[in-house]
């Protein structure tokens, strides 16, 4: 049985002001600069359950937030031991959000209408499948087979594009006339976007966050992003990935993140999402990854343990 019997009644979502002017820098562009959360509860994708459903009522989206904070909550103990130790982390080291967003759609995907990715198929999820693989034990030949969040060099909710996760949901944006910084709070990543004009890097040349390029469109700050490694995968993308990120703000406290991808090789067609950020007062910490760096050795000796072990059944 569903969690939730939804009305079939559409739900008038809540909306922004569409006269708002967003304050200007001194050379006459949006001031964007500012500590901003993308924190929410509202998935990448529709839930299947909500098929035909694009918002929620008031009412639901109250219900689905309980559901949520329930369903996710570290405290709470399980018989299953594999279980249990996934939640070794309580509570409180996690900070996901408690709301879906403003406009209460069940996903944060927008186009296409059905909130789903679309992708191409078979290839792009072979090489999800292929991916999820690599992240066995037994898949663990040296360090450099193991993901490159485990391995504190990259995490994909720090993008780009950038997504919520379970914690540091915080990025600070920082402008001048000539450029655009992003410090995110996730894995201490900085990108430095310039607005001049010059040209995105040849093919040859790869980086773990893309090459980008930003400009403005009336008050909208667009940035586009090539050039990305094959490692830094999106969502099964292929290196080839051609991102398109927006930036307007809507409201003193609302930045409104929108970004669509494209990958002829991955998706039959480009896809939208977008995600409300919300200003913050808060500090931006400092982030430090070593885990994966103290757990490599074991990783690697237990997928040597397991090869042990299958040699001698033979």
């Amino acid at each position: 049985m569903s969690w939730l019997s939804f009305s079939t009644a559409f739900a008038q979502p809540a909306t922004f002001d569409a006269s708002y002017t967003p304050p200007r820098t001194p050379y006459g562009h949006p001031d964007l600069q500012g500590i901003w959360s993308n924190a929410v509860v509202t998935p990448l994708e529709r839930p299947l359950e909500l098929a035909d459903k694009a918002f929620l009522s008031e009412e639901e989206a109250e219900l689905y937030e309980q559901r949520i904070e329930a369903e996710t909550n570290f405290d709470r103990r399980s018989e299953d031991s594999e279980a249990d130790t996934f939640q070794a982390y309580n509570q409180f080291w996690w900070d996901d959000g408690e709301n879906v967003v403003a406009t209460r759609r069940t996903s944060l995907i927008i186009d296409p209408p059905d909130g789903r990715i679309p992708y191409l198929s078979p290839n792009a999820r072979q090489r999800l499948e292929e991916r999820r693989n690599r992240m066995s034990v037994e898949f663990a030949d040296g360090p450099e087979d193991r993901p490159i969040m485990e391995r504190c060099l990259n995490f994909p909710s720090a993008g780009p594009p950038m997504l919520p996760s379970f914690y540091n949901n915080n990025y600070h944006l920082v402008q001048n006339e000539d450029y655009v910084l992003i410090v995110n709070e996730m894995a201490h990543e900085t990108r430095i976007i310039p607005l001049d004009g010059r040209p995105l890097l040849s093919d040859g040349m790869r980086r773990w966050l893309g090459s980008s390029r930003g400009h403005w469109e009336g008050d909208t700050l667009v940035v586009e992003t090539t050039n990305f490694r094959e490692e830094t995968s999106f969502r099964g993308v292929s290196k080839n990935m051609r991102l398109t990120e927006r930036f307007r703000r809507v409201a003193d406290n609302i930045l409104m993140y929108e970004f669509t991808v494209e990958d002829p090789e991955t998706f039959s067609r480009p896809w939208t999402a977008q995600v409300p950020s919300v200003a913050t007062d808060g500090l931006m910490y400092e982030y430090a990854c070593h885990e994966g760096n103290r757990s490599l050795p074991s990783v690697l000796a237990g997928a040597r343990a397991e090869e042990r072990g299958a040699a001698k059944a033979q």
